[in-house]
């Protein structure tokens, strides 16, 4: 059995990535979400309102086990093309943006759990909504953006920017330029 190809989703914060992940699913891709926002919401419920900001490490441990376990999920699914909400990768571009120290782990899983293509989607002030989980301004969201950019080319990746457009057109956009045609 070949694997599935993994396209992941990548951007900032509010870019539009749990809807086009959303759009894929109900058209039948196997998708995987973002997993970040269960680890919060887990935390808030325990009583930390923001896990990320409080206990970056331990934050970025549980998104880096719960990430490989995505990236082994797509490893072993029956379907050609797997699309996955933010990458490995993403873990230490944050640690990086908060200029914060991490074990090597994290630098060694970004070289060995890799991923077919990167579409990137743009900052969109128009878009762009804060939430509980979701505690950064919109400056800082445009601070990680250059972190997530500069993270996945210095590992080598080609990003396919995906234009800013209805989800709909997105969509086509990343089914067009993805290497499921």
């Amino acid at each position: 059995m070949a694997k599935a190809q993994k396209i992941l989703i990548i951007g900032g914060p509010a870019t539009g990535k749990s809807s086009i992940i959303t759009l894929l699913e109900q058209m039948g891709y196997h998708c995987l979400p973002e997993i970040s926002r269960e680890i919060t919401l887990k935390a808030q419920e325990e009583g930390t309102q923001q896990l990320f900001l409080t206990e970056p490490l331990r934050f970025s441990e549980l998104l880096l086990e719960g990430r490989i376990k995505q990236h082994q999920e797509a490893n072993f699914t029956n379907a050609n093309y797997v699309f996955i909400d933010r990458g490995i990768p993403d873990i230490t571009a944050y640690l990086d943006y908060k200029e914060d120290k991490y074990p090597s782990k994290f630098e060694k899983a970004n070289l060995e759990y890799t991923y077919d293509q990167v579409f990137l989607l743009p900052i969109w002030d128009d878009i762009y909504v804060s939430d509980n989980e979701r505690y950064e301004s919109l400056e800082e969201a445009k601070k990680i953006q250059q972190q997530l950019v500069s993270t996945y080319t210095q590992l080598g990746y080609n990003l396919i920017e995906v234009p800013k457009d209805s989800v709909e057109k997105r969509v086509e956009f990343i089914l067009k330029h993805s290497k499921t045609e």
